[in-house]
């Protein structure tokens, strides 16, 4: 008999608990209504523990107001980071109680909610890069990440972000979690301007975007056309692995990314770059060759051919794919640059001959002849720094240089007119 009462005994506590989480529910949205989200926040933390207790319908109203609270807080920025995190954290809950009950009453609010703290979180760590708080800004879009999977371009700009901090264990984990997902990032993106932030924020589909324009949250929307990103991705885990001294693994991994994407172009160069830093110019020159046959008029290419022979020092193969791009592209401006840089080159050895003679007969004699050789080298970079300057007339570095090259060849004429125009 005794048992029965302590049966009923327990019975009768939980049914207390539940009226008491019912009533710190209650007085919690109160607060909230009162626009005290603080007290709402510390209320439903004092109920967390019965929660395990209540019917389905009590969690998923525990949660939302839980996450309106805390939703609040940060946008009053009051432990913004945490509190968008708690946030999202109790709406992804609440979603999965009405998923689980199948009873769907708050879940609509819960995933705009969800999007407006992926963008806070995206917006937030766009605001991280610029004062270089890379490693807080890599999290923010992880986090981002996390909160919609479908936008993997978060995932993307979070490895590469873990970069810039050189976080380099942090971001060969989120580029082995691309390549698992065979991320190329080629398609397109969406963007608007938020009306309240004045920033453009990016969106996973044309749908997402023009749902927000039509609700009247943003303006101005565009759309990009985005290139395949592949070869940034295994070209950064491959030197990572490099430095950790994993070479083997960096070459298996962009062999496998091969296989997977045969049409990928990028990769092929990204294979050969890692094949440059090992010394293995064999390899390197037979993947160059496989480059050219798929795409021998791809300017772009041909000009990443020419900085990759230029990195090798190969000058002579980098002064032809210079010229070769130019010959696809005549206004390729960078290809003028590099070609004149490539010419300019070969002066650092003679003027550093120059300043180590002294005023002998015979030291003389070699001044002249190496004032000689500066002047060749100055006349062959001339066109192609000329033709930059023309092409890119806002280009003051160009123009620099420019100034310089007059300079050493005495054009004086030249020189004041280009001064006159910086």
């Amino acid at each position: 008999m005794k048992s029965k009462y302590v049966i009923l005994a327990s019975a009768l506590l939980i049914s207390v608990a539940t009226f008491a989480q019912k009533d710190q529910i209650k007085a919690a949205e109160k607060a909230l209504k009162g626009g005290n989200s603080q007290e709402a926040a510390t209320i439903l933390q004092g109920a967390e523990s019965l929660i395990t207790n209540a019917t389905d319908a009590e969690k998923a109203q525990f949660f939302f107001v839980k996450g309106n609270a805390l939703l609040d807080l940060a946008n009053k920025n009051v432990d913004t980071n945490t509190n968008l995190s708690l946030a999202a954290k109790a709406y992804q809950d609440l979603i999965a109680v009405e998923q689980t009950s199948g009873k769907v009453k708050y879940s609509t609010q819960a995933a705009t909610s969800i999007t407006q703290i992926k963008f806070k979180l995206i917006n937030s760590a766009i605001a991280d890069s610029k004062i270089e708080k890379h490693s807080d800004s890599a999290k923010k879009l992880y986090d981002a990440y996390l909160l919609d999977k479908k936008d993997t371009l978060n995932l993307y700009y979070a490895a590469s972000t873990y970069v810039n901090a050189k976080e380099y264990d942090s971001a060969l984990k989120l580029y082995e979690e691309l390549k698992n997902l065979n991320y190329s990032g080629k398609g397109t993106s969406y963007f608007a301007v938020n009306k309240l932030s004045s920033e453009e924020d990016v969106f996973a589909t044309a749908q997402e975007r023009d749902r927000m324009v039509k609700l009247g949250t943003h303006e101005k929307p565009r759309t990009e056309a985005i290139p395949s990103k592949r070869g940034e991705i295994y070209k950064n885990m491959a030197l990572i692995l490099v430095q950790n001294g994993k070479t083997e693994e960096a070459k298996k991994a962009i062999a496998e990314a091969r296989v997977a994407n045969p049409d990928d172009t990028s990769l092929i160069l990204t294979e050969a770059n890692l094949y440059l830093e090992t010394k293995d110019f064999d390899t390197y020159k037979k993947l160059i060759s496989e480059v050219l046959e798929k795409n021998p008029n791809d300017a772009d290419l041909v000009f990443n051919l020419g900085v990759i022979s230029t990195t090798a020092n190969n000058t002579v193969e980098a002064e032809k794919y210079y010229k070769r791009a130019i010959e696809i592209k005549p206004d390729y401006v960078n290809a003028y640059l590099n070609l004149a840089i490539l010419k300019l080159d070969a002066d650092k050895k003679l003027f550093e001959e120059m300043n180590k003679l002294g005023n002998s007969e015979k030291d003389n004699k070699r001044y002249l002849v190496l004032k000689k050789q500066r002047e060749a080298v100055f006349m062959d970079a001339l066109p192609y720094l000329e033709k930059a300057s023309e092409l890119d007339p806002s280009n003051n570095e160009v123009k620099a240089t420019l100034l310089n090259v007059y300079g050493a060849l005495e054009m004086t004429e030249k020189k004041k007119a280009l001064k006159a125009k910086m």
